[in-house]
């Protein structure tokens, strides 16, 4: 008997994104053949992100937190899957995610994982941007971008790490390291990938990350002596209050 899975969606004023996120969880589900639950979890929502997600099928749970780790705990707190798998709401699944994903759990050789990512788009900065990732990835074994575990998994290791910038990473190296201690692999998805949101790209352009990391470098720098209080500010405004203003800049 095929296991029941949670998709956590944590979602902040996405009403633009949320169907079609929904959407590709729901053509997932049909090829898994069991149930899926999808958690969208409105993080300070003011628009009709909640109102679409329920339209559409999904449990809707709220949320006021500012730290997106806590966004997707809550979601796996009010899941009841055996297996758990989050994606952000603007970023969509292939069609053989969700059983992919639970054939590897449930070979009994995974704790867990992540999977490859694919822009909807590409250009030049994005595949350059793209290898830079994939060569991480292999370099830390670290997947992310789509998490999926056992409910259990993440509760053992204390869910996401609660901390408001490279929460994925440190969740992955804490699912990694438990794994290791029960004789299992962290690991990637071979067949499915997600596809990833350029809509930062699009409103900032597509070299966006290199000009970040140029024009905020004292802010960078004084974040690795200590100071984060600039990069606080920073992570607040590419991610925490992105959909909160129609204009973007770097």
């Amino acid at each position: 008997m095929k296991r029941k899975v949670s998709v956590i969606i944590p979602a902040h004023n996405e009403e633009k994104y949320v169907v079609r996120c929904i959407g590709s969880i729901k053509r997932a589900a049909k090829e898994y053949g069991g149930v899926v639950e999808i958690i969208v979890v409105c993080n300070r929502c003011t628009d009709k992100t909640a109102f679409l997600a329920a339209k559409k099928g999904a449990k809707v749970i709220h949320n006021e937190d500012r730290c997106i780790a806590a966004v997707r705990n809550a979601g796996i707190a009010a899941a009841a899957g055996d297996i758990i798998m989050t994606i952000d709401c603007d970023n969509r699944m292939t069609q053989g995610t969700i059983k992919e994903a639970a054939d590897l759990l449930d070979s009994g050789r995974y704790i867990g994982g992540g999977a490859p990512i694919r822009f909807e788009r590409y250009s030049i900065p994005l595949f350059l941007n793209d290898i830079l990732c994939e060569f991480s990835f292999k370099l830390t074994g670290l997947y992310c971008g789509i998490f999926w575990a056992e409910k259990s998994s993440f509760e053992a290791v204390g869910g996401f790490e609660d901390i408001r910038a490279m929460e994925d990473a440190a969740t992955a190296k804490k699912l990694k390291a438990y794994g290791k201690k029960r004789g299992k692999r962290y690991g990637t998805l071979k067949k499915n990938h997600l596809i990833n949101s350029t809509r930062k790209y699009d409103d900032m352009g597509d070299w966006m990350y290199l000009k970040l990391m140029l024009k905020n470098a004292g802010t960078f720098i004084k974040a690795a002596l200590g100071d984060t209080k600039d990069l606080d500010k920073l992570f607040d405004k590419l991610f925490y209050d992105y959909n909160d203003s129609t204009e973007h800049k770097i």
